[in-house]
């Protein structure tokens, strides 16, 4: 399963979520968390009950309830109600036992999902590894803004401030063999830095990047999926290692080893979900 794009849509605004059903985003995040005011949430619950039984999408449905600790049972209790979405956001994941209580308050309604992890707290930072390693977890997402709260870093354009912490889950993302999801990019309006940023995220490792409006999204399937140079250069390499025996060989005066070669299957496994 591909994850290139990560769309979020407030759970309170129905009309919203099925238009984010109908895009070209790979993930649709329905959002009962920040995007819903506590005063909403009941109300919310309700709306994204209704939409799951509604939307017949090729995308990845996803809903992210509130935090372990504060009212993600009783997300699950009104929304499982009805038709199931294809996994779960969990927020503020700070331990391998928030994952593994998500996954027992889902076996309670006899419902088993993937959970998309979401790294945004220095707990979260500093057990990103056993979080990405438990059992349920799929994904890791990286949350740069809350975790600048957390640790009461200052936001900067050029992000030093989260670098560590960025590059940490992606690593403990990549360990554990599951998708690394980057940072949302805030200025929905400013392409041009998005595919910049999506780009950097794309160097680092990560798999995908979530996103807040749906007019980011081309930009970054785009970025995450491989150009036909990229192809052409991984066929030829994957044909050239299929024809010798050799441990290093040599394509278009490249010496080709272990890391070019799974550098070249993943891009033609990318190649092959994104189509």
């Amino acid at each position: 399963m591909v994850r290139r794009s990560v769309l979020f849509s407030p759970g309170n605004k129905p009309d919203l979520m099925r238009k984010a059903a109908e895009s070209e985003a790979d993930v649709v995040v329905f959002d009962l968390e920040d995007a819903v005011a506590p005063a909403d949430k009941q109300a919310a619950r309700e709306a994204v009950r209704e939409v799951l039984a509604e939307v017949d999408s090729e995308r990845e449905i996803c809903v992210r309830v509130n935090p372990i600790g504060t009212s993600a049972a009783a997300d699950l209790e009104a929304i499982l109600q009805g038709t199931p979405p294809d996994s779960l956001l969990l927020p503020k994941t700070e331990s391998a036992a928030d994952v593994r209580t998500v996954d027992r308050l889902l076996a309670e309604h006899d419902v088993e999902l993937p959970v998309l992890s979401l790294i945004e707290s220095a707990a979260g930072v500093l057990r990103a590894d056993a979080i990405a390693a438990a059992d349920a977890t799929a994904a890791l997402l990286f949350g740069a803004e809350d975790l600048a709260a957390d640790i009461g870093a200052t936001r900067t354009s050029e992000g030093t401030e989260v670098l560590y912490a960025r590059e940490r889950t992606v690593l403990a993302a990549s360990a554990a063999g599951i998708d690394a999801i980057d940072i949302v990019y805030t200025d929905y309006t400013d392409t041009d830095g998005l595919r910049e940023e999506t780009a950097f995220a794309a160097q680092l490792g990560y798999d995908g990047k979530m996103a807040i409006h749906p007019d980011q999204v081309p930009v970054i399937n785009d970025a995450f999926t491989p150009s036909d140079e990229d192809i052409e250069w991984a066929e030829r390499v994957l044909d050239a290692r299929d024809r010798t025996a050799a441990g290093v060989f040599e394509v278009d005066g490249e010496m080709i080893d272990a890391p070019l070669i799974a550098q070249a299957e993943r891009i033609l496994e990318r190649a092959g979900q994104s189509t």
